[in-house]
């Protein structure tokens, strides 16, 4: 085996981007930049029945958003291809015959009706189901009139018995099943294709993978693996099993989970920024030494260390998510962020797709008003609805602002004051709430919190002379006349 480091992420083209294969590809991309080694994509294509059209794309696209980049692919080539399973055929036919010819593996004819019934007496005794072995020394004459009757052979790997299967895991130590366990498995199916744990093995070892980071669903592969690589006398890799992912009830998430999105294409059609999904799936299952958690990909790369994978289920926290994106956001490029914020509110039909230059600075001007406030693009539809609304409809908190002794008195001087205001800027108007002050004599929250609430409908907000001028003279004033009404009514 080389001495370089050697890891892939091996999709099967079955749908887009999960979050939990994500996170597989990017520890491994992690670990291989870190180390200096390569990192591969390989597709492992061989269940048709579960094949999507464009799910190798789908992936492929999501993996790159995200900014994972591979140095060896069936999209870019490379040494060690074909990199699509289903390419590979002859490759496993290869060894097929090898393990047959040594009496390592075996046709097995059983149908599947018998080894149903074969699984059902078995449970019957309470004995966990596996294959007995049953066509595991059929004669010639056997097997001629097995083929008379028109079966078809899958062919099975023949299990050592009485061997233990010990592996060092890379997260969890040492890791140790025994053959009994196993029953002798399928190699290749009745249709001729390799089963995943061969084909899978034979790969790993031609592309010279040096490490296999994966999730813990795989521990169970692994001995089959191991069998494959003691079968051909080559050195396994070294295996690495990560925790689950839960979700905030602790229950492992499934992607049938509505309560959790589930693939890294909702994210991007969300506005979430590619940058900050890397740094929190890279949380969720490792950690950096200290308590910083806001990294760029050039340090994780950097500080990335396998020892300090969990070992401990990650809690996908959706808030920690949106709380990173917003920090994301607010360090980011306002041209940035105004093009994540933007086609949400076209698309939601606030704005018009063909928007003349006035329209598009003031639209501009709204989305940076919430920068600081804005956790994902989508949201900016809900928060700046008040720019979007004719008439306010005041809840019972701003009710409650509003009919404070001193409020008539503040928003009667402000909207004179606004009355007379050419230059409706959010210095002057800034200028004009002081003198309103000055004026009434009313400061703090006795003087701010009855023009927000009045002119927003917000007790909470935005810079508020900003917010005013963005709304116009003539709906502020509007706004505060229709205030003013229903406060002497």
């Amino acid at each position: 085996m080389t001495d370089q480091v050697r890891v892939r992420y091996a999709p099967s083209p079955t749908g887009n981007l999960h979050i939990g294969n994500a996170r597989t590809a990017l520890f491994n991309y992690l670990y291989a930049k870190h180390f200096d080694g390569k990192f591969i994509i390989r597709t492992e294509d061989t269940d048709e029945k579960r094949n999507v059209a464009g799910g190798e794309e789908s992936q492929l696209k999501y993996l790159k958003w995200l900014g994972i980049e591979w140095d060896e692919g069936a999209d870019i080539g490379g040494d060690y291809g074909p990199y699509r399973q289903m390419e590979r055929l002859d490759i496993y036919d290869k060894y097929v015959d090898e393990l047959l010819e040594k009496g390592l593996a075996y046709k097995c004819y059983m149908t599947e009706e018998e080894l149903d019934q074969e699984r059902e007496e078995q449970r019957a005794k309470g004995q966990v189901p596996k294959y007995s072995g049953a066509h595991g020394d059929l004669t010639a004459e056997d097997i001629v009139q097995f083929e008379q009757e028109g079966r078809k052979p899958s062919i099975r790997m023949r299990v050592p018995a009485n061997k233990d299967y010990t592996f060092n895991d890379i997260v969890r130590g040492n890791i140790k099943f025994e053959s009994s366990d196993f029953g002798d498995w399928v190699i290749v199916k009745k249709s001729g294709t390799p089963t995943y744990n061969f084909a899978v093995a034979i790969d790993d070892h031609l592309m010279q993978i040096s490490h296999i980071l994966r999730g813990e669903e795989h521990i169970s592969n692994t001995p089959k693996q191991m069998m494959v690589y003691d079968a051909f006398g080559w050195e396994a890799p070294r295996f690495g099993h990560m925790t689950l992912i839960l979700n905030e009830d602790r229950k492992k998430l499934s992607k049938r989970d509505e309560h959790i999105l589930q693939f890294i294409e909702q994210y991007r059609n969300l506005g979430y920024l590619p940058e900050a999904l890397f740094n929190f799936i890279t949380l969720l299952g490792w950690s950096p030494v200290g308590e910083d958690e806001i990294f760029n990909q050039e340090k994780l790369i950097e500080i990335f260390d396998p020892e300090r994978l969990s070992t401990s289920a990650a809690i996908f926290d959706q808030h920690k998510l949106k709380w990173m994106n917003n920090e994301y956001i607010k360090a980011t490029d306002i041209e940035k962020v105004i093009e994540l914020a933007m086609p949400h509110l076209i698309e939601a039909g606030r704005l018009p797709e063909d928007m003349d230059a006035s329209t598009r600075e003031w639209a501009d001007n709204v989305i940076t008003l919430y920068r600081e406030q804005l956790r994902y693009g989508a949201e900016i539809v809900e928060l700046t609805e008040l720019f979007f609304k004719e008439s306010i409809e005041y809840d019972e908190n701003a009710m409650e602002i509003l009919q404070q002794e001193q409020v008539p008195e503040v928003l009667q001087v402000f909207a004179d004051k606004l009355i007379h205001l050419d230059d409706f800027t959010k210095d002057s108007i800034k200028a004009e709430i002081k003198a309103t002050q000055k004026e009434t004599g009313h400061r703090g929250k006795k003087l701010f919190m009855p023009i927000r609430v009045a002119t927003t409908g917000q007790a909470h907000g935005p810079e508020l002379p900003m917010a005013i001028e963005l709304l116009g003279k003539e709906i502020i004033l509007s706004r505060l006349d229709k205030v003013l009404n229903k406060l002497e009514a």
